[in-house]
């Protein structure tokens, strides 16, 4: 029997949001729950433990790299794997977010084996 996870997919882009959710469709036993924007991220962290989170930086209201840092200080969500997605490629960035406890860091514009490759490994998903 496989084990069903859990993953919040936080990005302020429609558009980028559906990219990423129809990548992840790919990964079995993987249900998406979408939120625009970090403040919606938190709320619905709020209300139930999730097995991974995507997030991006550049977000009104409350970014990527702030919601890390949130999500790194609750209790329930202290080690949940964070994968940021950006469109910020630099070296200072990546080390930042990192720092701040993110797990994995890939620029944009995407690439879904990429993204499906490192959600597996994070969840060590076979296959």
């Amino acid at each position: 029997m496989s084990a069903e996870f859990t993953c919040l997919v936080v990005e302020d882009s429609p558009m980028m949001r559906q990219l990423l959710v129809f990548a992840l469709s790919r990964v079995k036993n993987l249900r998406v729950v979408e939120a625009d924007d970090g403040v919606d991220g938190l709320r619905k962290l709020a209300g139930q433990k999730f097995d991974l989170i995507l997030t991006d930086i550049n977000m009104p209201i409350m970014d990527g790299l702030k919601l890390v840092k949130r999500v790194r200080s609750d209790a329930m969500h202290k080690d949940t794997p964070i994968i940021i997605i950006t469109t910020e490629g630099s070296t200072e960035d990546r080390q930042r977010a990192l720092q701040l406890g993110a797990n994995a860091y890939i620029t944009k514009p995407i690439q879904a084996p990429q993204v499906i490759a490192q959600v597996k490994a994070l969840l060590k998903i076979e296959g």
